[in-house]
């Protein structure tokens, strides 16, 4: 069980920075004018892995801080995160 808590970690750890990279490369596009990821792309990297890296992005980049559609779907993806660890939580402790 401990093996694959560490295997899970690593994997959230991994695709938050994944996930935060992805964000500075794209913004660093817009600024350039050059062809841009796609929304859909970094909602989805911050739906598969928790949005930590999705959020740090965000706010140290001032990456699609304006867009009221992705930011709505970004706080989306955040909440479902928020009660999936809320559940797991209390599942934890009631066992």
């Amino acid at each position: 069980m401990k093996v694959l808590l560490y295997i899970v970690a690593i994997y959230f750890v991994l695709i938050n920075i994944v996930t935060f990279l992805i964000r500075g490369i794209d913004k660093r596009k817009a600024e350039h004018q050059r062809w841009r990821i796609k929304e859909k792309t970094l909602l989805r990297l911050a739906a598969i892995g928790w949005f930590l890296g999705a959020l740090m992005g965000m706010n140290m980049f001032h990456h699609k801080t304006i867009k009221w559609k992705f930011l709505r779907r970004s706080m989306l993806i955040m909440f479902g995160w928020v009660v999936i660890l809320a559940v797991f939580t209390y599942l934890r402790w009631i066992n």
